[in-house]
């Protein structure tokens, strides 16, 4: 290909596929992104058996996924994407705060992770780097995980949360902001039944008495993730 990151102004362009389940928000990014010289949405899916498909029959040049997917999630159709084509870079976007989830979305397989609500500013530098063979973070979260690499060594200090799949991390995560079952299952696509089987989950495996101990858990948890990314990464002595 003629084109690179650096070389907008080339007669080729890298073709990006789109996997979103809110179709507003697919053509707002895909808009953004054909008005590039150097970028062209190829196609777009809300699913990742869709994904999956397209992956197989457009052959882009690179993938931007969205968290929460029906079905198997953003962070799942990651590990399966990178099964049958290892050397596709893949962008994670997503509403979800990324002390959340960007780490264990770079841990899949994924080569960069955006918040949606600074995607207008951050998308199209971000899928240049990735296309480039390079990492993208925000510099807020780059810095918090260096310090954490850092101040983590030779310690075993990790959130007992790392004990839950991707899928029931994500509904940890609902929990925390106040969303009860059926919101959640709305949010997911997913049947009341299989939340309430994540619920279960979690609380067996985080070792909870009762659902409320599991919510206060929740709620605290994601008020100080949100803290943390907020907070500085050079905290006093």
């Amino acid at each position: 290909m003629n084109a690179t990151p650096e070389n907008p102004v080339a007669t080729s362009r890298y073709r990006v596929l789109i996997v979103d389940d809110h179709p507003v928000f697919r053509h707002g990014i895909a808009a953004l992104i054909n008005s590039e010289p150097d970028l062209e949405v190829c196609g777009d899916a809300s699913s990742s058996p869709a994904a999956l498909e397209a992956m197989r029959t457009l052959e882009p040049d690179i993938a931007l996924l969205d968290v929460s997917l029906p079905g198997a999630n953003g962070i799942e159709l990651v590990k399966m994407m990178k099964a049958e084509q290892p050397h596709l870079p893949l962008l994670m976007l997503s509403m979800h705060d990324e002390s959340i989830y960007a780490l264990r979305a770079l841990r899949a397989g994924a080569s960069g992770y955006v918040m949606k609500d600074e995607a207008g500013n951050h998308v199209l530098t971000a899928l240049r780097r990735v296309l480039d063979g390079e990492i993208y973070v925000s510099e807020r979260l780059g810095e918090r995980l260096i310090f954490q690499a850092i101040h983590s060594e030779g310690t075993n200090a990790a959130s007992p949360v790392e004990r839950l799949s991707d899928r029931e991390m994500e509904v940890l995560n609902f929990i925390g902001r106040g969303f009860g079952t059926k919101d959640i299952a709305g949010e997911l696509h997913l049947s009341g039944k299989t939340i309430e089987t994540h619920r279960a989950h979690i609380k067996e495996k985080l070792g909870f008495r009762d659902s409320s101990e599991m919510v206060r858990f929740a709620v605290e948890w994601v008020t100080h993730e949100k803290e943390a990314h907020a907070g500085t990464t050079h905290p006093e002595a």
